[in-house]
């Protein structure tokens, strides 16, 4: 009879010693009939869980994000840094629950971009950064405009981009056709917003005459209170759709140059004056200038 061999002596000396109670518990679990019973209902309760459990493809994450800008004409982008930005970036720090603020300075306005931290409640981050702002009025310049608060969330994101491209037509005409298209965008339902990006703004412009003024014994702020009347837009009464409060308005809008040339701006020697006969008024893409806006309706008046 040979000698055991060294594998042989450990696997008596581990028989001598018994096992531990890993072995104990694997060795009940092999012997037992109930064995493949447990299997069996393990499987099962992992595929009740998996159909029970509510999942989405694409889930809803609260994070609420509330833009801030505050309007300043007239100064340069360091003076509104300094006066207006650096002021209100302070200010929305002092809330609770935001996480970054970031602001941008630019000429004639500042723009503050406020997140606050995942799960907070939209309405209730709005309340408090509305009562944060009517607390302290003192920290924006007296100069400065009111802060206009527009909310914005996650799902504001843009899900598909559609660009127009043209070897004929300039970006002007490639603007006035893209502001075709978006109107027919925002009659397909759930479509929430559309924007247009590039292009070249269509502008009526109304270069005012100082020698036909004269004559006419008119001035500037006259022909301004004309526009301002010609050019109006009153809500006239609002209903529910959907949880949602939908505004009705009704106005009037001048949208073509002849529109704006028969604005009548004063009576003289007991006819009608009107505007074609005091500025020329040139239809176009907007030129690189600043001007004083009057009006609200598609066509923007402006006074150089």
């Amino acid at each position: 009879m040979s000698e055991p061999t060294d594998r042989e002596r450990l696997k008596l000396k581990a028989a001598r010693r018994g096992l531990g109670i890993s072995g104990r518990v694997a060795g009940a679990f092999i012997n037992s009939k109930l064995t493949p019973l447990l299997i069996l209902a393990s499987l099962a309760l992992g595929l009740f869980s998996v159909l029970v459990t509510p999942r989405e493809e694409e889930p809803q994450i609260t994070v609420p994000m509330i833009d801030v800008l505050i309007p300043y004409p007239g100064a340069s982008a360091r003076e509104v840094e300094e006066r207006v930005s650096t002021p209100i970036e302070k200010l929305m720090w002092e809330i609770p629950g935001v996480e970054y603020v970031y602001t941008t300075s630019s000429p004639s306005f500042s723009l503050a971009i406020v997140r606050f931290e995942v799960g907070q409640d939209p309405e209730a981050s709005l309340v408090k950064l509305y009562a944060k702002l009517e607390a302290h009025p003192d920290r924006i310049p007296a100069a400065a405009g009111p802060p206009v608060v527009k909310p914005k969330s996650i799902d504001d994101v843009p899900i598909v981009a559609v660009t127009l491209w043209s070897e004929r037509y300039d970006s002007f005409a490639l603007r006035a056709v893209a502001e075709e298209i978006g109107h027919e965008l925002k009659k397909i339902e759930n479509v929430s917003e559309v924007e247009i990006i590039g292009g070249e703004r269509r502008e009526i412009r109304v270069l005012l005459d100082a020698a036909r003024l004269r004559a006419h014994d008119a001035s500037g702020l006259m022909i301004a209170r004309a526009l301002q009347q010609a050019n109006w837009n009153l809500p006239i009464g609002s209903y529910s759709r959907q949880n949602q409060e939908v505004v009705l308005s009704a106005g009037r809008f001048l949208r073509t140059a002849d529109d704006v040339r028969n604005v009548i701006v004063g009576v003289r020697e007991g006819r009608p004056l009107r505007l074609g006969e005091v500025a020329e008024v040139v239809d176009g893409p907007a030129e690189r200038a600043t001007y004083v806006s009057f009006g609200t309706g598609p066509a923007a008046e402006e006074i150089g």
